[in-house]
């Protein structure tokens, strides 16, 4: 049940790493900004972030059951809250059958049904097993695979139908490298105290699956060094987490019979065929990948492989099992995370729901929740801020007329996504019982992949969302030129109709702005305004705009976290060109206003200063030191506190806001600042 990826085969850009799967239970200040959190010990010229959140800091204690605590979570809980009475009160009703509070009611109440699952143990994967175990040869490792696939469980594919990012208006079908359990290919090569301490953890978590069903620990321990040391064979093809970001390097569509002819061991037409893929082509996204795994598929002796497959057939359906598998999934993941007690119950099955049947779950949602008004109040907010990107892309001093002119027009060709979707998934064709959770888990998955299926060789339905109404997150993708603001993430403080523009726009307008950027960053300039992967840039402009992209990664490589550990600026480069056009454009639209042009103080701080106060207070958060080794490896985007003083640095309208000067440390001569948008 890990699933396919069905969202395109361009990664879409989101505002944070974590859609909703983490949360504090620190409550929201009652008014925003929260000036009680405010350290005035620290001053804001040296470090605006902790000057506006250092006192939060000092006295927020991340919850056990957490690995972080902050504004973005809050709001999650409000969130969280909602739904969980929302899925209350669908359990206990009586509804008619194949509505979706029929559907999302009975889904829920079986996954709350503890009794049955721990009775059932793992018996619900164990004909899954039995078929690992009746192989008799490397033949039939894939088809094997490609049956679990079309049953909603992947692995060693990475098989996805989206728009083809070369020409965008149609579905084609696209693999990616994948086939490991850690969360990185560095894991398997770094040699670290911290990484030694994760990876042993993993070995361990391999050998605790394989004796919860069924194998002695002599023989288990054995198999789970095969694992690993057949998985570590594979990281070693995988591309860097910075490598992916090239999506140029990282397209390759090349026909069937040229798969076949140049990977044998992996049977292309057949791998197509099993899985319903009647299509000449695909877009094979890194073949060293696939080249390797085709050498190991005859290479590595069946008994290996038999053992990875078991373990990878647990491990994706852990969470749905008894209580012993839960608590080993947890036993490692805590590992990674920090976080020290599971979510309760109810908490992780809500989520299972939005995974499973988040369409049905979010029209509920949506209709108890989100008003017309505020969405009204929002489109009202990124079309100011449309504005104001158009005006500062004229004003740009490094790029040519030619180049400034496709850029507007690309900008005007956004695809603007509010609240929830025009149209909602049907989910006609899923039966759930409420007996029987990992069935109804399976049956939505299944259901998932056929209706992915579908898609393949026919036009790209832009209107289609790539995350729930409730997902408090937000994303731009490059091959729908869209920008995407779900109803979970236009909730208070970070958005709320009843107070000053400063506050919203310090704080959604950021948001927004940041969306709109990524369709400009270092990747999202690489696509038109159709969607499709294709240069539309003068090159003299190009040349330009690389140098300022690399200024911007050679800036944030500097920055150091947990004493020692550097931010990556060559992962992160896009997100932080984000950071910067979401303050950029936020303030220009902010200007814009009555508001904008007062001086009247609110607690002590004029228009401006609560403008970016509002926006430090976004990035407010606090991290276990697990989750942050963890993010730097792994997450796109800088510490928070980065995302907030590194913009401002280089951001004028701050020095004059809060009389920045030279000799203080967020100071930076202006010969030295970085303007992009």
């Amino acid at each position: 049940m890990k699933g396919f990826s069905f969202l395109s085969c361009a990664a879409i850009t989101c505002i944070f790493m974590t859609a909703c799967q983490h949360n504090s239970t620190v409550t929201a200040a009652n008014t925003f900004p929260d000036t009680a959190g405010m350290d005035r010990i620290v001053r804001p010229a040296d470090n605006f972030y902790r000057f506006v959140n250092g006192k939060w800091i000092q006295h927020t204690i991340i919850p056990p059951t957490e690995s972080q605590a902050g504004t973005l979570f809050d709001i999650y809980n409000g969130t969280r809250a909602r739904l969980h009475d929302i899925l209350d009160s669908v359990s206990k009703g009586s509804y008619t059958a194949g509505s979706i509070e029929q559907k999302t009611g009975d889904f829920y109440a079986s996954g709350m049904d503890s009794a049955t699952i721990n009775a059932n143990g793992y018996q619900p994967v164990k004909p899954v097993l039995d078929q690992v175990n009746q192989l008799t040869s490397s033949a039939a490792i894939m088809p094997f695979v490609e049956k679990q696939a079309t049953e909603g469980n992947d692995f060693l594919l990475g098989a996805g139908i989206g728009a083809d990012e070369k020409n965008s208006a149609m579905n084609i079908a696209s693999f990616s490298q994948d086939g490991l359990g850690l969360p990185d290919r560095d894991y398997y090569f770094k040699t670290d105290a911290a990484t030694a301490s994760v990876v042993a953890a993993y070995k361990t978590y391999i050998e605790k699956l394989l004796t919860l069903t069924g194998q002695d620990s002599t023989a288990a321990r054995s198999e789970a060094t095969k694992v690993y040391q057949l998985e570590k064979q594979m990281a070693k093809s995988h591309k860097t987490n910075v490598e992916l970001r090239d999506p140029q390097a990282n397209y390759h569509k090349m026909a069937v019979t040229e798969l076949d002819t140049q990977m044998p061991a992996l049977h292309w037409k057949q791998v197509f065929s099993n899985l319903g893929y009647h299509t000449d082509s695909a877009d094979i996204r890194q073949p060293a990948y696939f080249g390797t795994l085709d050498t190991l598929l005859t290479a590595v002796p069946l008994a290996d492989w038999k053992a990875y497959l078991r373990f990878h057939v647990v491990n994706a359906a852990a969470n749905a099992l008894s209580e012993p598998f839960v608590v080993a999934r947890f036993n490692f993941t805590k590992v990674l995370s920090g976080q020290q007690q599971m979510k309760p119950r109810w908490e992780r099955i809500y989520l299972a729901t939005d995974a499973n049947l988040g369409d049905a779950l979010g029209q509920i949602y949506v209709s108890k929740y989100f008003t017309s008004e505020a969405k009204s109040r929002m489109l009202t907010l990124v079309n100011n801020l449309q504005a104001a990107f158009e005006a500062r892309i004229k004003k740009l001093d490094w790029m040519s007329d030619s180049t400034k002119a496709i850029a507007i027009t690309k900008l005007h060709a956004f695809t603007k996504k509010i609240g929830y979707p025009d149209k909602w998934r049907d989910y006609s064709k899923v039966k759930i019982d409420r007996q029987q959770y990992f069935n109804n888990r399976v049956a939505c998955a299944e259901n998932e992949y056929q209706y992915q299926l579908s898609k393949l060789g026919k036009p790209v339905d832009k209107t289609e969302w790539g995350f729930t109404a409730p997902t408090v997150n937000a994303y731009y993708n490059p091959t729908f030129n869209e920008i995407v603001f779900p109803a979970g993430i236009l909730q208070s403080p970070l958005f709320d109709p009843t107070v000053d523009d400063a506050v919203n726009y310090g704080g959604i307008g950021s948001v927004i702005g940041h969306e709109m950027t990524h369709g400009f960053d270092d990747q999202g300039a690489q696509y038109t305004k159709e969607g499709n992967l294709q240069n539309w840039w003068n090159q003299g402009d190009k040349d330009k705009f690389k140098t300022k992209t690399g200024q911007i990664a050679g800036m944030y490589d500097k920055f150091v976290m947990l004493d020692s550990l550097h931010v990556n600026g060559a992962l992160t480069t896009g997100e932080n060109m984000a950071d910067f056009g979401g303050l950029n454009l936020s303030w220009d639209a902010f200007k814009l206003t009555k508001e904008g042009h007062d001086s009247t103080r609110i607690n002590g701080y004029t228009p401006d200063q609560r403008f970016f106060i509002a926006y430090a207070q976004v990035w407010r958060s606090k991290y276990k030191d697990e989750i942050v080794r963890q993010y730097l490896n792994i997450d796109p985007h800088s510490p928070d506190m980065y995302r907030v003083n590194g913009p401002l640095m280089h951001f004028a309208p701050f020095y004059n806001a809060f009389d920045v000067q030279q000799g203080d440390k967020m100071f930076v001569p202006g010969k030295d600042r970085i303007t992009i948008w």
